[in-house]
């Protein structure tokens, strides 16, 4: 199992070129709750800032491409797609994003960059309306692909 601190504990990136290329999937979620006043303006598409949700879907892909510019040690990957969810709920917005790739190593660090990123980007277009917002939690939810197979969270951490 590789570990990103060698014998001297130095921090090191981890060597994936010996693992095969598979299918690589990742799926992360999030939420951004917020006053019930907020969301209305958010779903009546009246904020200042303009469409918070084309917003938050563009920064999320965006996010998901510049992954490894954003967290130490993350491995570049070629994407082969990025998609990213927003839900109006009661109280909130759910976040889903979802990253796929042929790769050596996983899309996790992609998907869940993706909904931090789409996240905090509605945070910044509606804080005019509630800066009480809160973001969280923010969760892998499933992979697939690779050496340790698939995984998949039973529910929501709350």
């Amino acid at each position: 199992m590789p570990v990103h601190l060698s014998s001297r504990g130095e921090a090191f990136m981890v060597d994936v070129g010996s693992k095969p290329v598979t299918a690589r999937r990742a799926v992360a979620r999030g939420s951004v709750s917020m006053s019930p006043a907020a969301l209305a303006a958010l779903r009546a598409g009246g904020l200042k800032k303009g469409d918070a949700l084309a917003a938050a879907r563009l920064a999320g892909i965006m996010a998901a491409k510049r992954a490894s510019d954003l967290i130490l040690l993350c491995h570049p990957l070629p994407l082969d797609a990025v998609e990213v969810r927003l839900r109006l709920g009661r109280g909130r917005v759910d976040v889903e994003a979802e990253a796929r790739a042929s790769a050596r190593t996983g899309v996790e660090m992609e998907a869940l960059a993706a909904v931090s990123a789409a996240c905090l980007t509605l945070y910044d277009m509606v804080k005019s309306e509630d800066r009480a917002m809160v973001i969280g939690p923010l969760w892998l939810a499933e992979k697939s692909g690779g050496r340790s197979g698939h995984y998949r969270r039973a529910k929501a951490p709350r």
